[in-house]
């Protein structure tokens, strides 16, 4: 069996576009999506409609939740300045969902289990099985691993959140992080000099009977200059700023 696994994609459904037909040039028996799909781009209305048609299913994530509450749940509360422009984005955003769009995003579930074959389970969630607001790093040490996802031999497990790609072993069985379909970025930037990736990032998961193993890390790229045409033309509050995050001058 060979399960895709994708996660934030936030609402860029250009990046979604191309891992989808990269997926449905192979070999794939199941996608699951971890969550942060539809919040803080430019297509979120797009990202609905092509989760809704292809039955992937999808759970929670914090910016998921956000979009439709308002509430920010994360750990440290944002500046007065980060919080208008989630604010802003956030009432754009839905003002481009429809009621069903909605009720689509309201019934994504805190986690997902994908049986494998030799008995084995893909468990999937955001950030951990607990919170979506959890925080697992490859620097992160063991005993977060341990506490947080409280690990069973016989279950792989899966979350996004920290747009990582990463693999942590945890006694027999693992946790793996695909990346970010929509939002790639390389973590220790300077500050001031923020710049997202060009391409989307997901994971292969293949398992076979007789505990055959393998995980593939894979980067799709996109188009980025389409990708900020989108932006300007979406009507995306800060759409300059955001465009910006691709200019590789």
């Amino acid at each position: 069996m060979r399960v895709a696994i994708i996660a934030d994609i936030h609402g860029n459904d250009l990046a979604l576009a191309a891992v989808a037909a990269e997926i449905a040039a192979g070999v794939i028996d199941r996608v699951v999506c971890l969550g942060d799909a539809i919040q803080g781009g430019p297509q979120p209305a797009q990202v609905v409609a092509r989760l809704r048609a292809n039955g992937w299913p999808v759970v929670m994530g914090n910016a998921d939740a956000f979009l439709l509450t308002g509430d920010d749940t994360s750990a440290e509360p944002p500046s007065a300045e980060r919080r208008r422009v989630l604010d802003e984005t956030r009432d754009w955003s839905l003002a481009q969902l429809s009621a069903t769009d909605r009720d689509f995003i309201a019934a994504f579930p805190l986690t997902y289990t994908a049986p494998l074959p030799d008995g084995r389970e893909l468990r999937c969630f955001h950030a951990s099985p607990v919170s979506f607001d959890d925080i697992l790093l490859p620097m992160s040490p063991d005993d977060d691993f341990a506490r947080l996802l409280a690990p069973e031999e016989g279950v792989i497990y899966t979350g996004g959140h920290t747009h990582v790609q990463f693999i942590r072993h945890l006694g027999r069985t693992f946790f793996c992080n695909p990346g970010s379909v929509g939002n790639a970025w390389r973590h220790g930037q300077p500050a001031g000099q923020f710049r997202a990736d060009p391409w989307a990032e997901y994971a292969i998961l293949t398992v076979e009977e007789g505990g055959h193993l393998a995980l593939e890390f894979r980067r799709v790229p996109f188009d980025v200059a389409e990708y900020r045409q989108i932006i300007a033309a979406s009507g995306i509050p800060f759409a300059e700023a955001f465009s910006g995050r691709y200019d590789e001058s």
